[in-house]
């Protein structure tokens, strides 16, 4: 931890509904990737640190799951993990999504205005409204539903409006050292990054429930470094047979595809060569059982 005098460095909560945008936020915030996107909700399954260090401020951004009615242990207990990490923040982001207003806004607004924490409200995907005057009575009205510190609207994926994000996070947050060195991005560990990674690209390639049932655990990784290689093991978990058999494909084509994707990602991100070996195999019902999620080292529990 630096002890530089005048810097200011705090924790900000980004939360909202499943699938506002608020991965691609953080990574774009921070200009590398850290957390996973998809366009299915709930991608994110536990809180993410993503650290943004620029001259003499430090923010720790947490990327949480998607705040949603939770039937699973699995989903209750990723849930609980979303609102556990507003009790130790300096400040929220708040991130909607303008093109999809939801009743369940109120919820959230429910859970912002029981933590009286500063709050700001990141209006997102502004680059599909085909007028933006449509966020006139928007703004007006959550302006009078609480005491936000800021109200922005963004594009995140289009980067549009993120620096202001910086600039009025920079006026909330307190004066203190740095958290982390400056060279740090995110404190995720490298076996949970490939594992995320590896569950991007099954998000990306398969459908219905098949997603939401896989978990993936990194059984090694073996550096060489005068190869400058990385062999990583690693197993995909289903909970059904007929899930396997989807996941892996005809002649084995879903299970390569989705291997040479999180090789060539994780390559870029690692700048090293990469040597990916994939599993799959049936865990039956594992989102409903903790001796399953502790087996599985799911960061939840």
């Amino acid at each position: 931890m630096s002890n530089t005098s005048g810097t200011k460095s705090g924790i900000v909560a980004i939360i909202g509904l499943p699938n506002v945008g608020k991965s691609t936020l953080l990574n774009n915030l921070l200009g590398t990737k850290v957390s996973i996107v998809s366009p299915k909700p709930q991608t994110t399954r536990f809180n993410i640190r993503g650290i943004y260090t620029k001259d003499n401020l430090q923010i720790i951004f947490v990327d949480t799951p998607g705040i949603h009615e939770a039937k699973s242990l699995f989903n209750q207990l990723m849930v609980r993990q979303a609102l556990q990490a507003l009790e130790e923040v300096d400040a929220i982001l708040w991130v909607m999504d303008v093109t999809n207003r939801v009743p369940e806004e109120e919820k959230i607004l429910e859970i912002i205005k029981q933590t009286s924490k500063p709050t700001i409200l990141v209006m997102n995907k502004i680059d599909l409204l085909k007028n933006k005057n449509e966020l006139l009575p928007l703004i007006d009205y959550f302006s009078k539903t609480y005491d936000f510190s800021a109200i922005i609207p963004v594009s995140a994926l289009e980067r549009d409006g993120l620096d202001r994000i910086i600039q009025e996070l920079e006026k909330i947050l307190p004066e203190g050292p740095f958290y982390y060195d400056p060279g740090y991005v995110t404190d995720i560990p490298l076996k949970l990054l490939i594992a995320e990674i590896i569950r991007e690209k099954v998000f990306m390639n398969t459908y219905q429930e098949v997603p939401y049932a896989v978990a993936v655990k990194v059984d090694s990784i073996e550096e060489i470094p005068e190869k400058n290689l990385l062999h990583i093991q690693a197993t995909i978990f289903v909970e059904r047979d007929s899930q396997k058999g989807i996941i892996i494909g005809k002649g084995g084509r879903m299970l390569k595809k989705i291997g040479t994707l999180a090789r060539e990602e994780l390559e870029f991100l690692l700048n090293k060569r990469i040597y990916l070996e994939l599993w799959v195999k049936t865990l039956e019902g594992w989102r409903e059982r903790e001796s399953h999620l502790r087996k599985l080292e799911i960061p939840l529990l």
